[in-house]
């Protein structure tokens, strides 16, 4: 269930050197977050906190493995103003390390008092640290970005929430009776293991049908995602590019060119995952 109040909590002592993953800017991006990048963040992460930074700390050269030119890694305390979402409650207190970009004149940026939306996980053993979940993790709070991210939060903790898909495990296609008529049905790999299959079909005279079954069943009727949401997330931000060709049960190449075919038409309906602070897992 998900967690909306703040627990009391202690700042704990400094965090170790890999309280987060190094390397990338994550006060600041180039651009907004894209509806993937925030998607991806909230998957990742057990928390999702607004908090304003109380005092920062910059860690010296030997403290910080692994820091990028032109960085500066600090060690944050923070005041929790809210838990967003969560399975558990958090501290009124946090600390974590963040790496930030250095201003133009090569000096750390002061964020002391600046509010920020962190994705984070707890640190087993030491209540009232955090660690950032990715490099971009950390960003700048605006009432516009919460409003952005919260249909994305109730999707993810809903208990209908579509499950990851992992990949293709199997596509065949069938032509029908009729010139220019077929149906080709493309069964998804899953994280958790539940059933998710896409079916096109074609019939003569008639636009191209596709849609997307998260069940047992396969509905004919199924429609595509629509954009933006978790299922178009699922499918658009993790399947491959290409059909595999060891998926493609057929064995006449004009059946497969035909599953391939459709797999591209599928692909291009989604359109792209534009992502600018994640990476694609």
């Amino acid at each position: 269930m998900m967690a909306i109040g703040v627990s009391a909590g202690l700042v704990a002592g400094p965090l170790p050197a890999h309280g987060q993953t190094p390397g990338a800017p994550a006060a600041s991006a180039p651009g907004a977050p894209t509806y993937a990048d925030l998607a991806t963040l909230a998957d990742a992460s057990d928390l999702v906190i607004r908090a304003k930074i109380r005092k920062q700390t910059a860690l010296k050269p030997e403290r910080a493995p692994g820091l990028a030119a032109g960085f500066a890694r600090l060690y944050i305390e923070a005041d929790t103003l809210a838990l967003i979402a969560g399975r558990r409650a958090v501290g009124a207190g946090l600390a974590y390390l963040v790496d930030v970009p250095l201003d133009a004149r090569g000096k750390v940026p002061k964020l002391k008092n600046r509010e920020m939306l962190l994705f984070a996980d707890a640190v087993a053993g030491r209540p009232g640290e955090v660690q950032l979940v990715a490099p971009g993790a950390q960003l700048a709070f605006t009432p516009e970005l919460e409003a952005r991210l919260r249909p994305i939060l109730t999707e993810l903790y809903e208990s209908s929430a579509p499950p990851r898909v992992i990949g293709i495990s199997d596509a065949l296609a069938v032509p029908g009776t009729l010139a220019g008529e077929s149906e080709t049905q493309i069964f998804l790999a899953t994280e958790d293991g539940s059933p998710v299959s896409i079916t096109v079909l074609r019939r003569p005279g008639q636009r191209v049908q596709w849609g997307v079954s998260w069940g047992e069943i396969i509905d004919s009727a199924a429609r595509p995602p629509s954009p933006e949401t978790l299922r178009w997330y699922r499918l658009a931000c993790a399947l491959p590019a290409q059909l595999p060709s060891s998926a493609n049960l057929a064995r006449d190449p004009a059946a497969r060119r035909l599953a391939a075919g459709d797999y591209a038409f599928v692909m291009a309906q989604l359109g792209p995952c534009e992502r600018r602070i994640t990476q694609a897992a």
